[in-house]
C-alpha cells in the first residue's frame, strides 16, 4: 500500500507588509515513491488535497521513483511564502499551484518563475498562459451553491438580480444565511469580486444586499461548503465550482447553479520557481497536468469541469458553457497586475467593508 504521511510545517518568514507578520502553518502530506525513490518533488499549493491526491497518485504510476511532498496553504499565505522565498533567493519549492492567478502573475512579473515550453504548454488556450512561465491547468466557474433542504425551487437564484430580489423580498428567511469569501483573507475571493465590480453595474446593489442580509464571510470554499452542508448557510455566492461538485458527490445535499447573467471562469495555474532544486520532475508533473491523461483524471476525479466547457450533469446550467455566451474567463496575463495594485486593493477592500458592513483582515 502506498505510504502517505501528513505533518504540519511551521511556516517561516514572509515579505514584510504584504500579508502580515507571519505565514500560517502549511499542512504537508508526503506521498512516498511506490518504487525506489530517486527524486523528491516539493509542490506548494493553494489547492485542496482531496483534489490533488488523485492527480499525484496517478502521476506516480508513470514516475514511480518520485516521492512528492505536497504542502497546502490558503491563497494569501502561499503568496506571502513564495514572495519571501523569491526575494531572498532561497526556498525549496519545485512547483507552485494556486487558484489566485492574479497573485501568480504578480510573482511571475517579479521574476520568481522560470521559463518552460513543451508540446503540452503550447497547446493551451491563449487565455490560460503567459510568457511561457505560468500555465492554467483547470477550467473552473464561479457558481452559486445552495442547501437543497433550505432553499425551495422557487427561491433558487440564477442571476445576480434574482439573488438581490430574493434577499429583499425574504429578509427574515435568509438573514445570516448567505455566505461568500472574506476577500481580505481569500485571494480567489478578492479576484472574483474584482471581476464582478468590473463586469456589472449592480455590484454596489449586490454588496448592499449582502450587508442587509448579514453576510457570513469566510476564508475558503471548503469552509463555506461545510457551512452550507450543515445548514448553517442556505446560499453561497461565487464559490469555486469544482469544490462544490466534489462536495455534492461526497454526499452533501447541495444544488449548484451556473449564473445565467454571466459566469466568471478561472484556470487554476502553476509555475516553477526560479530556485527549484528538482526542475526535471517539476517539468514532468506540469506536463502531466496538461496532458490528455492528466486532464481526464482531473475531469473525472478532481476538478470535474474541462476546457471544452462541458458542464457536469449534476450542475444547473447550459450543457456547454464555452458556447453559451455566458463565459467571462479570467485571462492569465499582465492585466491581472492591476488587481494586485496596493492602492486600488485598499480602496476596494474599504468599499467592500463599508457596503457589506463587515470587517476584513486586509493585508
Amino acid at each position: 500500500m502506498r505510504r502517505i504521511i501528513k505533518a504540519t510545517l511551521a511556516a517561516i518568514g514572509c515579505l514584510a507588509g504584504l500579508i502580515g507578520p507571519a505565514v500560517e502553518a502549511a499542512e504537508k502530506t508526503v506521498f512516498r515513491a511506490p518504487g525506489s525513490q530517486q527524486a523528491l518533488l516539493s509542490i506548494h499549493g493553494a489547492t485542496d488535497l482531496t483534489a490533488m491526491e488523485p492527480l499525484i497518485q496517478d502521476f506516480q504510476t508513470i514516475w514511480p521513483n518520485v516521492t512528492i511532498e505536497y504542502s497546502e496553504y490558503l491563497t494569501n499565505e502561499l503568496f506571502s511564502r513564495v514572495s519571501g522565498d523569491c526575494h531572498s533567493n532561497e526556498g525549496t519549492m519545485d512547483l507552485v499551484l494556486s487558484s489566485s492567478v492574479d497573485q501568480l502573475v504578480k510573482l511571475v512579473n517579479d521574476g520568481c518563475a522560470m521559463s518552460y515550453r513543451s508540446p503540452m504548454t503550447v497547446r493551451l488556450p491563449s487565455w490560460t498562459r503567459w510568457r511561457d512561465e505560468v500555465f492554467g491547468f483547470t477550467f473552473e466557474p464561479a457558481v452559486i451553491v445552495f442547501n437543497r433542504d433550505l432553499v425551495p425551487p422557487e427561491d433558487v437564484p440564477r442571476t445576480r438580480v434574482e439573488l438581490i430580489d430574493l434577499l429583499r423580498s425574504k429578509p427574515e428567511k435568509y438573514n445570516g444565511k448567505i455566505g461568500s469569501y472574506d476577500i481580505g483573507r481569500s485571494g480567489v475571493g478578492y479576484l472574483f469580486s474584482s471581476y464582478d465590480a468590473r463586469g456589472i453595474t449592480i455590484f454596489g446593489r449586490l454588496l448592499e444586499a449582502f450587508g442587509r442580509a448579514n453576510l457570513v464571510a469566510n476564508c475558503c470554499t471548503t469552509d463555506l461548503l461545510t457551512e452550507l452542508s450543515s445548514g448553517r448557510l442556505a446560499i453561497g455566492y461565487n464559490l469555486i465550482g469544482s469544490y462544490a461538485v466534489g462536495a455534492r458527490r461526497r454526499g452533501a445535499h447541495l444544488g449548484i447553479v451556473i449564473p445565467r447573467d454571466y459566469t466568471v471562469v478561472l484556470s487554476r495555474a502553476a509555475f516553477i520557481p526560479r530556485s527549484s532544486t528538482n526542475k526535471v520532475s517539476a517539468f514532468h508533473f506540469l506536463d502531466y497536468l496538461l496532458s490528455e491523461r492528466g486532464q481526464k483524471k482531473s475531469r473525472d476525479e478532481s476538478f470535474f469541469f474541462s476546457f471544452d466547457g462541458a458542464i457536469p450533469a449534476d450542475v444547473d446550467g447550459p450543457i456547454w458553457l464555452a458556447s453559451s455566451g455566458l463565459l467571462r474567463p479570467i485571462t492569465i496575463g499582465p492585466e491581472l497586475l492591476a488587481v494586485q495594485d496596493r492602492a486600488k486593493r485598499e480602496r476596494f477592500l474599504s468599499e467592500w467593508r463599508r457596503s457589506t458592513q463587515l470587517e476584513t483582515n486586509a493585508p
